[in-house]
C-alpha cells in the first residue's frame, strides 16, 4: 500500500510539473531531455580544463608541471566565483546598469543565482529550453576558457600571484564584457547583419589568443630560447600527457559546440556533433602533412595543435555550415597552425604551447570563413566581430598586464626561472625520481 501510495504521489508530482509548463506543457518532455542535455555538456567543458592542464604540462618542461597543474586549478576555481559574483550578470545584461549594447551589470542577486523559474519554460522558453541555474552553469564553464589559454601562452616564467591577480580579472571583467556584446544583446548583434559566432571560436578562443598575445610580449621569451644563433627547441617533458590532453579537449568540445545548441533539439545537435569531429580530424591531417613537408618529420606536437586547430575553425559556424564545408574549415586551421607557430619562433615571440597561433589565429580564420559557406552571413560583419572583439582582448590584457608589471612584477628571476617554477614558487617538485 505504501508503494501505491508513493506512486500515486509522484504522479501527482509530474502532473503539476506539466501543468505549470502553461502553453508549453506538450514539449515537457523536451524542456527535461534538453535541461539534462545542458548540464552533460557542462560537465564535458569542464573536462576541458583537465585537458588544458595536462596538454600544458605536457608541452612544458618537468620542472614546471606543478606550477602549470596548480594555475589550472586555480583558473577554474576564482572563474566560477567571480562568473556568479558578477561575471554572468555582466554577460547577460538584464535590468541593469548599463551603457547601452556595450556595458551592463547586475548585482549578484540577480539572474539565475536570484533563483526565479526552475522548473517550467519561463526562464527561455523551448527556444533556451533550460533553467536559469542550467544556463548559469553551462556559461561559467565557458568562462574560465579565456584565462586558460593565456596560461599556457606565458608557461614557465610568469610569477605566480601576479598571474593569479590577472587572470581573475581577465575571467571576471574582460571577457564577459566582450561576450556580452555578442552573446548579451550588445553591438555586435545590433549589425545590419548580425555577428555570428555559435560557440566562440572569436568571443572566447579570439579573446584568450589576443589576450595572450599581449600578456606574452611584455613578458618576454624564455631564457635560452632564442639565441644569436637562432631558436633553440625547448622540449616538451612528456608528450604522452600532452596527447591526453588533446583527446579529453577534443571530447569536451562536443559539449562545447553540441551545449550550445542550448537545447536537445535533435536536428541542430547532429549536424554540430559532426562538423565538429569532421573538422578535428581534418585539421590533425592537414597539419601531419604540412609539418612533414615543411620540418621534414611526422611531428607529434603539430599533429595534437593540428586537431585543436580544427576545432577552433568549426567552433563559430558548426551549427550553419555541412560536413564537407566543416572539413573544409578544418583543414585550412591546420595548415594555419603549423606555419603561425613557425611565424612567432621567427619574430621571436614564445609561446610554449601554440596557444596564440591555435586559439588566435584560427579564430580568425573560423569566424570569417563560415560566410564563405553560408551566405546568410557578412564577411564584413564578421571581419568588424574579429577586430572589435580582438583589439578590446588585445588593450585590455596589455593594459592589465602591464599595471601589475609595474606594481608587483609579472617575470621570476633568473634563478627561479633556471631552477623550474614547481621548488621556486611551489617548494616542491611534480616528480621525486
Amino acid at each position: 500500500m505504501m508503494g501505491t501510495a508513493f506512486g500515486q504521489e509522484q504522479d501527482a508530482d509530474y502532473v503539476s510539473m506539466v501543468e505549470a509548463q502553461g502553453d508549453a506543457a506538450y514539449a515537457f518532455d523536451f524542456f527535461t531531455t534538453s535541461m539534462l542535455w545542458t548540464c552533460i555538456a557542462a560537465a564535458m567543458v569542464f573536462i576541458m580544463h583537465l585537458g588544458f592542464a595536462t596538454l600544458e604540462a605536457g608541452l612544458t618542461q618537468r620542472k614546471n608541471t606543478v606550477n602549470i597543474l596548480f594555475k589550472n586549478v586555480w583558473i577554474i576555481s576564482i572563474g566560477l566565483l567571480t562568473y556568479a559574483l558578477m561575471g554572468f550578470n555582466t554577460h547577460y545584461p538584464v535590468d541593469s546598469w548599463q551603457i547601452p549594447g556595450i556595458l551592463g551589470i547586475n548585482g549578484p542577486i540577480s539572474g539565475a543565482l536570484g533563483g526565479g523559474e526552475n522548473d517550467t519554460f519561463a526562464y527561455g522558453g523551448t527556444a533556451l529550453a533550460m533553467t536559469a541555474y542550467g544556463d548559469f552553469i553551462f556559461q561559467a564553464m565557458f568562462a574560465a576558457t579565456a584565462a586558460t589559454i593565456v596560461s599556457g601562452a606565458v608557461a614557465e616564467r610568469v610569477k605566480l600571484t601576479s598571474f593569479m591577480i590577472y587572470s581573475t580579472i581577465l575571467v571576471a571583467v574582460g571577457y564577459t564584457v566582450a561576450g556580452s556584446w555578442h552573446w548579451g544583446g550588445g553591438w555586435l548583434s545590433s549589425l545590419s547583419t548580425p555577428f555570428k559566432d555559435f560557440a566562440g571560436s572569436t568571443v572566447v578562443h579570439g579573446f584568450g589568443g589576443a589576450a595572450a598575445l599581449a600578456a606574452v610580449l611584455i613578458l618576454g621569451p624564455r631564457r635560452g630560447k632564442f639565441t644569436a644563433a637562432g631558436v633553440k627547441p625547448i622540449l616538451p617533458h612528456n608528450l604522452p600527457l600532452a596527447a591526453i590532453g588533446v583527446f579529453l579537449l577534443f571530447f569536451g568540445w562536443f559539449g562545447f559546440n553540441g551545449g550550445s545548441v542550448l537545447s536537445a533539439a535533435p536536428g541542430p545537435l547532429g549536424l554540430v556533433f559532426v562538423t565538429t569531429a569532421l573538422a578535428a580530424a581534418a585539421g590533425a591531417l592537414t597539419s601531419i602533412f604540412t609539418a612533414m613537408i615543411v620540418l621534414k618529420k611526422p611531428d607529434l606536437s603539430m599533429a595534437l595543435n593540428g586537431i585543436l586547430a580544427g576545432l577552433v575553425s568549426i567552433t563559430a559556424g558548426a551549427d550553419v555550415v555541412g560536413p564537407w564545408q566543416a572539413v573544409i574549415m578544418g583543414a585550412v586551421g591546420g595548415i594555419l597552425v603549423v606555419f603561425s607557430i613557425i611565424f612567432f619562433d621567427k619574430i621571436k615571440i614564445d609561446d610554449p604551447v601554440g596557444a596564440i597561433s591555435v586559439h588566435g589565429v584560427c579564430g580568425i580564420w573560423g569566424t570569417i570563413s563560415l560566410a564563405f559557406f553560408n551566405t546568410e552571413f557578412s564577411i564584413v560583419s564578421q571581419l568588424i566581430g574579429v577586430v572589435g572583439v580582438y583589439a578590446f582582448a588585445f588593450v585590455f590584457s596589455f593594459a592589465l598586464f602591464f599595471i601589475i608589471k609595474l606594481i608587483m612584477g609579472v617575470r621570476v628571476d633568473e634563478e627561479e626561472e633556471v631552477a623550474g617554477l614547481d621548488v621556486a614558487e611551489h617548494g616542491a617538485p611534480a616528480y621525486t625520481e
